[in-house]
Order: structure tokens, then sequence, then C-alpha cells
């Protein structure tokens, strides 16, 4: 790799979970890697003391740290994605991530090709692709009150263990359902390997336009998970669930006085961005106007110029669902029948048992 090759104008995004030492010495080896190439390198500065890496530009955090580079690499779990996703949508900035979480759905590479992931951004062997996003808002009485947004999934949960929160479910206009519930998962199918998979929704694949609203725990003979129209708008009544109710039987110290106030409900965003909920909030949930994008190095490959081109459809996103759940391929003959079947499909699984980032 020679210094400078070209790469005189191009700019990256270094984002890493700073909490990691792991996390640190891959992040430095990025900005290693891309200095070296000729790139400039900016890195957040809450982030540049532990970085410690010489030559780099330190930015505030805020959308003004992603415009006008043109990528974002993201060191951690899905947690520090979700992170950099704040900064590099609004500047259109897409996101590669290297994986150093749990299941990291979202991230591209795994930590031990990160060399390689580095080299094929330096190349421009990547593609881009657009992630649905949602848009999120708070009313009461018909005003908003808060207004927010979501890669994931928008989540109405119930504030008190104790209780049950009770909510009025809406599909365009429409009364659906009520529930007496732990909570509601409005999700993308971006998010639906996230919380909205725990809650025992489906899987969707990312390049299906849709929306998801995922029951938790409901009380209900009708608490199915649906998948709607990406031009639907979903909505969310709290009629209860306030309150801690009576204190617990026998000695607590660590338990809350009796009757202290609590909200209905709490609304999460991305698991990142939260707003209390009281009786008679209303919470809507529309496609997003503006998407979050990912580049993506896998089933790319080199077109007669030099540049990257894809036609795997959703192989990727397949191949992805085994890989991170490791889930039995094992005498698939997918050969016979015109498929392109992957020559590590009988290797064992690498751990995915890291923490999220």
């Amino acid at each position: 790799m020679s210094e400078g090759s070209g790469n005189a104008g191009r700019t990256a995004l270094v984002v890493a979970h700073t909490g990691r030492k792991d996390s640190l010495r891959s992040a430095r080896e990025v900005v290693s890697r891309l200095i070296a190439a000729g790139l400039t390198v900016r890195v957040l500065t809450p982030e540049a003391s532990d970085l410690a890496c010489a030559g780099v530009q330190e930015m505030a955090p805020g959308p003004r740290a992603a415009e006008g580079a043109e990528i974002v690499i993201v060191v951690g779990g899905d947690g520090t994605l979700l992170r950099a996703a704040e900064l590099a949508r609004p500047a259109g900035t897409p996101l590669i991530g290297v994986n150093l979480g749990h299941v990291g759905f979202l991230a591209e590479a795994e930590p031990d090709g990160l060399a390689d992931t580095v080299d094929r951004v330096i190349a421009r062997h990547y593609v881009v692709e657009e992630r649905m996003t949602i848009d999120v808002q708070v009313l009461y009485d018909g005003v908003p009150v808060s207004v927010t947004w979501a890669l994931n999934e928008a989540t109405v949960e119930k504030a008190a263990r104790e209780r049950v929160l009770e909510v009025v479910t809406e599909v365009d206009g429409r009364p659906l359902s009520r529930w007496g519930c732990d909570g509601v998962v409005c999700a993308t199918p971006t998010g639906s390997t996230a919380y909205a998979f725990s809650a025992g929704g489906p899987v969707v694949w990312p390049e299906v336009e849709a929306l998801l609203m995922v029951p938790i725990s409901a009380h209900a003979l009708f608490a199915r998970p649906m998948v709607v129209s990406p031009r639907s708008v979903l909505a969310i009544e709290v009629i209860g669930g306030s309150g801690r109710g009576p204190a617990p039987a026998g000695p607590d110290l660590l338990a809350e006085p009796a009757g202290a106030p609590s909200p209905g409900a709490v609304m999460w965003c991305d698991g990142r961005r939260m707003v209390d909920l009281e009786p008679g909030a209303r919470v809507e949930v529309r496609r997003g106007a503006l998407p979050v994008r990912l580049a993506r190095l896998h089933g790319v490959s080199a077109t007669a110029d030099g540049g990257p081109a894809t036609d795997d459809g959703g192989a990727p996103f397949t191949d992805r669902l085994v890989a991170k759940f490791g889930l039995p391929v094992k005498g698939w003959r997918g050969s016979r029948l015109g498929g392109r079947p992957d020559p590590d499909q009988d290797r064992p699984h690498q751990d995915s048992t890291k923490e999220t980032g």
C-alpha cells in the first residue's frame, strides 16, 4: 500500500467503543492503515485521548463530524454503530462496522477480517445500500411534544415492572386492538433481527419495504406480530399503567417506596433515546424521510474497470443469518439446483458470546 496513492482529498471518520481494549487496538489499526494510504482521518474529540493517534482531525460529536466524509468506520458492537448512525444519517455518509460486540447484525466485518476490510474501503470495493428508518412523534391531545427517529425500532414499554401496560394500537387511522402487555415494538426490516426478534417477531430481509408491529407479552386472544405497508402509519395510545403500586411484602431495602411517581410508560428509540409517556400519550410511527446508508463488502466483486459490482440479491443476508445464529446447514446440496454453495458451510462458526458494544 503506497502512501497517498491517489487518495488525497478522501476523508474517513472512525468511531470506536473506547471502553474496550480490543476495540481501541482495532481502531488504532484502522486509523494507521487509512493514514498510510493517504486518507484524512477524523475521530471524535471525546475518543481522541483514548485512541492516542497522531495525525488525525478531532471533531466534536454531531452531524458535522461526518459532513464531507466518504465513509464512517465503526469499531465496536451494534450499539456503537447506532451511535455513529446519529452522526452519519444527516450527512448521508455511509457506515461500515467492524463487530466487536455480541451478535453484531449491523456490522459488516469481524476482527479477523479487519485489515482486509480497511483495504477494500481504501480500494473503494464496496457498495452502499439504504436502510429504511422510522420517524416517531409523541403527541398529547393532538399536540406533538417530541419528535425523533430510529433505525431499528421504537418501543413503548411499561415503566414499572409490577404493572401491566394498557394500550390501544392503531393502523392507518383505524383501531386494531387493546392490549394489556409489557410493551409494543414498532420496527423496520433492519430492526426485525433486534428487539422485535426477541419479542417473537418475524425476520424480514432488509430489501423488503415494510413496517412491523410486535406486541410484548400481551394478554389478549389476538396478539400476533404484524407486517404492514411501508406507507402505513402505526399508532400506540397509552391508556394506563402509571404508578408503582403497593410496597412489596417483606423487608426490601432496594424497593421503591409505595406510591412513588412514575410515568405510565417509556418510549425507547434504538435503545438510545428515551421519552417518558403519561396516560393519554399517543405515539405515531411512520416511514422515515431520511434513510441510513450502510456500506457492504459481502457479495461485492470488482467490475472490469475496477469498480464494485454485486448481484447477490438477498444471499448476503441469508449468509449473515446462518453465521450470526449458527444455523445448521450441513447437508445442503444447493449446487445441484443451480445455487452457489458456501465453501465454509461445514466449518464451525466462530464464538459470538462477546458483549454488545
